[in-house]
């Protein structure tokens, strides 16, 4: 991947329909520099604080602290560790510590500048300091920008499971300057097209069929199919967020792919996969789990698999036995009465939510293990015709 510059184009609004808790996304670059006065045009007055990390702050901070200042809002940063390590009830302290000692009111606000980690940690804390305060989401990585930043879910990870422990917190606005997809490590960025992907399967078919057609462009940070994939990607989630809050039904689906991914991710410890690779690999083993269970044709799992793979994304399980795995989506959020609900493919933009019964997943996984040598010898046969 190259950091090919990302131009500046005509500002994208994407409404996220929620009654009093309706907000704007907005995507444009350069609006990182303008945060101050969105900020102030909400009727934010006050203390205002500013949730980063280390490698972050010292990309945005100065700029943003900069903005917020000249708004006049007393601003200030709180620094978190990097990781997804640090998404924990201590790093909720942490802030929770610093809003209490600089003495913030139930008017003052946060913001979220960072990816996910620092999104779902600052609206977490913004939920419960003072019964809530307001908080805007001014996401930096794709990830971020395209799901974690949008639809309110916030929370924390424990060690048994992600996520466990949080909350639904709208955010009052969403700044995406796609500007700082120019800093992003080529592996953040890639992980961010696991989510990408995620919405073309899910709802929109012809969408991923436009991912099929310009990989090779958002491999290379071309503006225009950048500027697309996450204006489109933020409609589909505000879609469905708008017509399922919390969780209850329909928005489930946006957790294709999670339920294995989760249960990768905990497997390691949060150190071997980030989350857009746990998700990538969960989506392709998932939709074979739906072929083996006869829901998909092999070709909904075929051109998921080539797609991932192109875009520079891994596709197989990683060492692991059919218990270990199967334990850790015992603690998926999908759970219910002791029964692991999985999202899985009927076809690309088509999706049925079912629960997974242990012995038919376990012949699923003996079956992929037996066939696991074939599969590597035609992933390599793939990616040399697409390096062609």
């Amino acid at each position: 991947m190259t950091n090919a510059q990302v131009l500046h184009t005509a500002e994208r609004c994407v409404p996220v329909s929620l009654g009093e808790r309706s907000y704007d996304i907005r995507i444009r670059p350069g609006l990182m520099g303008e945060i101050g006065q969105c900020l102030f045009s909400l009727g934010v007055k006050g203390k205002v604080g500013v949730v980063t990390n280390p490698v972050v702050g010292r990309l945005y901070a100065s700029a943003v602290l900069r903005s917020l200042r000249a708004a006049g809002l007393d601003a200030s940063t709180i620094v978190l560790p990097e990781g997804e390590r640090a998404k924990s009830l201590r790093s909720v302290g942490t802030i929770l510590d610093a809003l209490i000692k600089a003495r913030f009111e139930r008017g003052s606000a946060l913001v979220a500048l960072g990816g996910g980690v620092i999104g779902d940690l600052t609206g977490f804390a913004a939920s419960i300091y003072m019964r809530g305060i307001p908080f805007v989401q001014v996401p930096t990585t794709l990830v971020a920008q395209v799901d974690s930043s949008v639809g309110g879910k916030t929370g924390v990870n424990h060690p048994l499971g992600k996520n466990l422990i949080g909350t639904f917190f709208q955010p009052r606005l969403v700044l995406v300057d796609p500007g700082t997809l120019r800093t992003l490590p080529p592996r953040e960025w890639t992980a961010g097209l696991a989510e990408v992907i995620k919405y073309g399967v899910i709802a929109d078919e012809a969408f991923f069929a436009y991912l099929e057609q310009y990989m090779d462009r958002l491999l290379k940070l071309d503006a225009e199919p950048v500027g697309h994939v996450i204006a489109r990607s933020c409609e589909i989630k505000a879609s469905v967020v708008a017509r399922d809050e919390q969780e209850s039904d329909l928005r489930r689906i946006l957790n294709y792919g999670h339920t294995i991914g989760h249960a990768l991710e905990s497997l390691g410890g949060y150190r071997k996969l980030i989350h857009g690779e746990a998700v990538a690999i969960g989506m392709v083993q998932e939709s074979d789990l739906a072929r083996h269970l006869g829901l998909c044709a092999s070709e909904v799992v075929e051109r998921q698999r080539v797609l991932v793979s192109r875009a520079g994304l891994p596709a197989a399980l990683p060492a692991a036995t059919f218990n270990q795995l199967w334990a850790a989506m015992q603690h998926d959020k999908k759970v219910a009465q002791g029964r692991v609900y999985c999202v899985l493919p009927e076809r690309i933009g088509r999706m049925v939510i079912q629960p997974l019964e242990r012995d038919a997943c376990r012949r699923w996984f003996e079956q992929r293990v037996t066939e696991k040598p074939k599969a590597r010898r035609r992933g390599r046969t793939s990616s040399r015709a697409d390096r062609k």
